[in-house]
């Protein structure tokens, strides 16, 4: 028999329809007693739902996550019982023994005997950004789908602005492209239409548009780059939105901005703050949040052989932003502390593997800034190591032969210091 960590808890079976509920009783002496209901998923079922749960003096509610069902589920019964919400991987039953009214007493059962680990769900302020932001980034990606098109009709008609131009939906690029809408097959000078900071010749501009776009072509070229200003127009509308639910946040936002790569764009903080919340103490230390985004590798192993050290597929939409500051990082001169890991990784172990460390370094630091209320300082990573081994210390004359083994010259000035 397990231990029973709580004596009165329920576990929800959850559908697009109906919701299966079962609510476990444990008395002194070990016996547990179930209450099994079938309520509606609209809303009168689920107020029905949190009446009966409230009947009983059940306070403690486990359900898996399927799908966007549970939201609505878990938004009322948030209210007035404490819910956890569970991975299915956690609460999957023994096969060939499944049904609905069967999965939602597993779940009870599970729950009761504290098998289950809780999913982090942040406060219902940042769940509402965190949706947000989440549908920005589907315009963004809407948006660059209807540029590959647009592209597409200019590389079919044998218009090459790539070419010529580093932006083809940049100021010079759209005015000609519009330009040849309006003006089918007529020939133009492009000198006009060009701005005065474009660094290709005019005649190689000229060169580029001496195509024809036929009329189906420009049909699907014209309605395009309408969708394109629509999504701009969209996307400008639910970034407003999203800069005034964070003003409450600014102190946080300020604080994330010191990091090296949350400075620049402004969206950047405000996407972490939406994934994680402002609150980290949720995740006990630095390790737990880095395993929580998936940049960690997993534990598989066996007989002390590794088996596998490939990380999670958590952090979808975390992990691709935390990897674009990472690869911007590396490149950069101002902060030595992640060039010197990442160079010292990639030797040994590659370049995403290096890059995935270099996002476990900005959680580290996102929640100690966070845990602590202190901005970034790199001063840490600098310090010296107190465990330094004696045997892997040289002496000046030791490090002077190395040099010299290694084709150095030793000179005092450095104007004419050399290496072979």
């Amino acid at each position: 028999m397990f231990k029973i960590f709580r004596f009165n808890c329920c576990g929800l079976d959850v559908h697009k329809t109906w919701i299966y509920a079962c609510i476990g009783i444990t008395d002194s002496n070990g016996r547990t007693e179930y209450k099994e209901k079938r309520f509606s998923s609209f809303s009168k079922g689920l107020r029905e739902l949190d009446e009966w749960l409230t009947l009983y003096s059940c306070d403690d509610v486990c359900m898996e996550s399927s799908g966007k069902y549970w939201i609505p589920v878990f938004n009322v019964l948030e209210k007035n019982h404490k819910v956890t919400l569970a991975h299915p991987k956690y609460t999957k039953p023994q096969k060939g023994n499944k049904t609905d009214r069967k999965d939602a007493k597993w779940i009870c059962d599970l729950f009761m005997c504290n098998m289950i680990k809780p999913s982090f769900i942040p406060p219902p302020d940042i769940r509402q950004l965190r949706d947000l932001l989440r549908y920005h980034r589907k315009l963004t990606n809407m948006e660059t789908g209807e540029k590959n098109r647009a592209q597409n009709c200019l590389t079919v008609s044998n218009l090459k602005l790539d070419e010529v131009f580093s932006d083809v939906f940049g100021k010079s690029a759209l005015s000609i492209t519009k330009y040849i809408l309006d003006h089918p097959g007529e020939s133009f000078d492009v000198s006009p239409f060009v701005h005065g900071r474009c660094k290709t010749p005019i005649e190689e501009i000229q060169a580029a548009v001496d195509g024809a776009i036929s009329k189906e072509q420009a049909i699907k070229l014209r309605q395009c780059l309408e969708h394109i200003d629509q999504l701009e127009g969209h996307k400008q509308s639910i970034k407003d939105e999203i800069l005034t639910i964070t003003k409450s946040y600014s102190e946080t936002l300020e604080l994330l901005r010191t990091i090296p790569g949350f400075d620049k764009n402004p969206m950047t903080a405000i996407t972490v703050l939406s994934e994680i919340g402002s609150d980290v103490t949720v995740f006990p230390t630095a390790k737990h949040l880095c395993s929580w985004a998936g940049c960690c590798p997993r534990n598989d192993q066996s007989n002390q052989k590794v088996k596998c050290r490939r990380i999670s597929q958590a952090g979808t939409y975390l992990k691709p932003i935390l990897v674009q500051i990472a690869n911007a990082l590396i490149k950069s001169k101002s902060h030595t502390e992640f060039i010197e890991r990442y160079r010292r990784l990639k030797s040994r172990r590659g370049h995403k593997k290096a890059i995935i460390a270099i996002c476990k370094m900005l959680l580290t630091a996102i929640w100690n800034i966070l845990s602590k209320h202190v901005p970034y300082t790199n001063e840490g990573y600098f310090t010296s190591s107190p465990n330094i081994k004696k045997d892997k210390m040289l002496t000046t004359a030791q490090a002077l032969t190395l040099l010299r083994l290694r084709g150095y010259t030793i000179s005092d000035d450095n104007s004419h210091l050399t290496a072979s």
